[in-house]
């Protein structure tokens, strides 16, 4: 296998500490939205901010031009749901990318099939589903570049049970792609 593009490299080492992050905080969380700038055009523009920074973090920074800081978003604007909360995003130009964590309840296929079309019994049987899975996924993506994904099962609760890959959840990473437009 090749070794990944500087950027990709960048984006996934980026979307594992968001996770890893997102991750010490427990399960049940809110949705949360992180911008990704590249930390030395950040550090170019901002130089009082390499005193908030780890001193690996500096060290990475000084050597890997595509390494990337994540800003957590504090005041998301209020949404009925994700796909609204990510269309009504948009980011300056100063910003290379994005990345987005939320928790998912997953059925398999066949169970899914037999979901009831009315919206709180389809809640109430996939709450009581026994093959129901709670996820938390992370999607990132650069603009115009690459994307990520990391996805942690409830029932696999662990750093190295973390599935990866950059296009695991192609309708949220589309939703990504469209805020850096």
């Amino acid at each position: 296998m090749s070794e990944p593009s500087p950027d990709l490299a960048a984006l996934a080492e980026s979307v594992r500490e968001i996770e890893h992050h997102v991750a010490e905080a427990g399960w049940d969380g809110p949705v949360r939205v992180f911008a990704l700038v590249r930390t030395q055009e950040m550090l170019r523009t901002e130089p009082g901010l390499a005193a908030q920074l780890d001193p690996s973090v500096l060290t990475a920074a000084r050597s890997q031009p595509w390494h990337l800081t994540s800003v957590e978003q504090e005041e998301l604007p209020a949404a009925p749901d994700l796909e609204t909360l990510l269309a009504g995003l948009s980011w300056p130009s100063t910003v290379d990318g994005m990345a987005v964590t939320v928790e998912r309840v997953v059925l398999p296929p066949a169970a899914e099939e037999a979901m009831p079309p009315d919206t709180d019994a389809a809640l109430e049987y996939l709450l009581a589903h026994p093959e129901r899975q709670d996820v938390r996924l992370v999607v990132g993506a650069l603009r115009d570049g690459p994307s990520w994904c990391a996805v942690r099962s409830r029932a696999n609760d662990t750093a190295d049970q973390v599935g990866q890959g950059p296009d695991l959840v192609p309708g949220l990473v589309a939703a990504v792609r469209t805020t850096l437009e």
